[in-house]
This record gives structure tokens, C-alpha cells and sequence, in this order.
């Protein structure tokens, strides 16, 4: 009993260091490293609660120095930030992802409507989808659309707005559609928006390693071309396949974008389960100019997904 407390204690320890030195970042150890760092709000929170209960001095105290290194990175996210003096106009997004367009369209649409959404990004977007939307009253409230459902199942994604979308940034070498546009805002104001759906990283047991590296390289060369903060500003979103627990997600933000949820404190919400339910990991994100001001976000059930939307309301520096 004591080896194996010794060498739980040991894998909490090496998930620190590993979570701390951005180890996803080499190309060796990414194939483990990005499906396994998914979990790492899960590991700190039963590092710290099994610290606890244990007799042995020395095991607890590693297994509470883990927990307590991991917590460090992952908490701030559940705390709310001050926010810039932001003195744009406000704008009300949301994003789901329709699980090859079985999500509830009336879900969809009823969000929009309770919200007072301007613009919403949608992942897995079918045409039977695309009717299903317009069937349950998109287009009377976001009338402005720039979708892509060439493919099946779930390649095709799309942007609705309320406003006037003209042609976007070109996106090049990504797998699945992700349709870029920029929304004209009145006073000659632009904002650039991208809907984000790269490709899914695959789980790593040894069966298929060679596997996993490949999707895990095409998901990073796909987040890779997302592009940077800029004039006028960028509203990212969508389905990332990455938490802030990637060190890849960890540099779009460092490249002037916002994070949203954690913002606003809700950076741990889980947006993606299996089958989904329950909600596990935190995977949808609304990235926001740094200079924004996050006033609100939530996420919601989106029934016939295994994702939940999630919705931000920002206002634009001016």
C-alpha cells in the first residue's frame, strides 16, 4: 500500500511538471500529453481531496504540493477579473456546436431570441440543419449569413448575424470548414470574425499511437493558423478542441486574445461530455480582443448535442 501511495503521489507530481513546462509543446510527447492535459482541473481537485485522508506525512505532503501547483494554474480561471475601460458598442455572441446538425434547432433559435444575439458561430452545421435553423425562425432574427456545409457530417460550420457580413480572413491548410467574415457595424466599425472548429485531437493508447500523432500534429497546425489580435478587433469562436490546459491555446492567447468565460469567472464551466452527458471538459470558447471589456458569459444545454452553447456579451474598445 505504501509503494502505491508513493506512486500516485509520483504521477500527481510529474502531471505538475508537465502541465508547468507546456510538455505538449514537443513534438515527442504530444500525442499523450494534449489528450491527457484535457483533465488536468480534474487532477488538481483529487490531489487536493485525497491529500487529505492520507496517514503517511510525506505522501500527503506531495500530494498536496501537487495539487496545490495544479490549482494555481487552473483556479484563476473561476475568479473574475477587472476588465479594460471599454467604450465601443456592445456585442452579443453565442456558439454551439450542432453534433452533425442533431442539435435542437428550437434550442438554438430560443437562445438567440431570450439572448439578443448579434451573432452566432455554429460548428457541424448540415443542410438539414440549415433548413432546420431557418424552419424555427433564424433568419427573421440574424437575416446575414456566411456558412460553409460542403462535406458531411461534421465539416460544415456557419456565421449568422444581425448585421451586414462582408468577406472575412483567408484561412488556409484546415481539414474542416471554418468560415471567416467581418460584421459592419454602424459609424463604419468592423469586427473580424472566425468560427473555429479544428480538427479533434485523437485519444493515445498505444493501439493507434501513430495515429494519434498525426490528428494531434493536424490539430496543432490548425490552431496554429488562427490568427492574431489586430484593427479592427477579432471575435473568435467555436468548438477549439483545447483548454487553457494546452500550451497551444495558452499562445493564441499571448497573441492578444481574451478568453471570455474566464473573464468573467467561468473558465471551469465543462461545455463537452460524451455522449453529452455530463459535461467534462471545457472545450468551447469565445476569444476576445484583450482590450474588450467581458461584461457576461453562461453556457447552456443544447439538447441532441454534446456540446452546450456558450454566450458572451462584450463591448468593443472604442
Amino acid at each position: 500500500m505504501k509503494q502505491v501511495s508513493w506512486t500516485a503521489a509520483g504521477g500527481l507530481a510529474a502531471w505538475a511538471v508537465v502541465r508547468l513546462a507546456g510538455a505538449d509543446r514537443f513534438r515527442s510527447l504530444e500525442a499523450a500529453a494534449v489528450p491527457a492535459l484535457s483533465f488536468t482541473p480534474h487532477v488538481a481537485a483529487a490531489a487536493l481531496a485525497g491529500s487529505l485522508p492520507l496517514r503517511r506525512k510525506g505522501v500527503a505532503s506531495a500530494t498536496a504540493l501537487a495539487g496545490v501547483t495544479l490549482a494555481a494554474v487552473v483556479f484563476p480561471r473561476a475568479i473574475k477579473r477587472p476588465q479594460p475601460r471599454a467604450r465601443g458598442p456592445v456585442l452579443r455572441v453565442l456558439t454551439a456546436n450542432l453534433l452533425a446538425g442533431r442539435a435542437s434547432a428550437e434550442t438554438v433559435v430560443g437562445l438567440v431570441r431570450r439572448k439578443d444575439v448579434d451573432v452566432l458561430f455554429l460548428q457541424e452545421l448540415t443542410d438539414a440543419a440549415v433548413t432546420q435553423l431557418k424552419q424555427a425562425g433564424l433568419s427573421d432574427l440574424l437575416p446575414h449569413e456566411a456558412t460553409d456545409t460542403s462535406g458531411c457530417g461534421s465539416r460544415g460550420s456557419g456565421i449568422y448575424a444581425r448585421l451586414r457580413l462582408t468577406s472575412g480572413l483567408p484561412l488556409t491548410d484546415i481539414s474542416v470548414a471554418q468560415p471567416t467574415a467581418r460584421l459592419e457595424l454602424p459609424a463604419g466599425q468592423g469586427v473580424d470574425l472566425v468560427c473555429v472548429h479544428p480538427s479533434p485531437p485523437a485519444p493515445s493508447p498505444s493501439a493507434v499511437l501513430r495515429s494519434s500523432r498525426r490528428r494531434v500534429a493536424r490539430w496543432r497546425a490548425e490552431l496554429a493558423v488562427l490568427p492574431p489580435a489586430a484593427d479592427p478587433p477579432r471575435v473568435l469562436a467555436g468548438d477549439f478542441n483545447a483548454t487553457v490546459d494546452h500550451a497551444q491555446f495558452r499562445r493564441l492567447l499571448r497573441l492578444g486574445h481574451a478568453d471570455a468565460a474566464c473573464q468573467t469567472g467561468n473558465g471551469l464551466v465543462p461545455t463537452w461530455g460524451p455522449w453529452g452527458r455530463p459535461a467534462i471538459l471545457t472545450i468551447d470558447h469565445v476569444l476576445v480582443d484583450s482590450r474588450c471589456a467581458v461584461l457576461a458569459t453562461s453556457v447552456h444545454p443544447l439538447p441532441g448535442s454534446d456540446h452546450r452553447a456558450v454566450y458572451a456579451e462584450f463591448r468593443l474598445p472604442a
